[in-house]
């Protein structure tokens, strides 16, 4: 059985998961993969799981903490 990359549970139901890099990772839960594979919002360091947003390669959760971050044309809705 494949052991989880995140946790080391080793567990019949687990997964894996092919990054656009060719990476590869096991995986027993969705929890696991995203704590590995989601990037982490730069000013407050909360985990991405939905859009984001992203100016010169740096993730951020929302506009309010890219404007913190002195990103100003980064908007959450037009």
């Amino acid at each position: 059985m494949p052991v989880c990359y995140a946790c080391g549970n080793d567990y019949d139901k687990a997964f894996q998961v092919t990054l656009a890099s060719g990476e590869t990772y096991h995986f027993d839960s969705v929890e696991c993969a995203a704590t590995v594979v989601s990037p982490s919002c730069e000013t407050c360091g909360v985990r991405i799981l939905g859009h984001g947003l992203e100016a010169d390669g740096v993730f951020y959760c929302c506009d309010h903490c890219a404007r913190k971050a002195g990103i100003e044309e980064l908007r959450d809705r037009a």
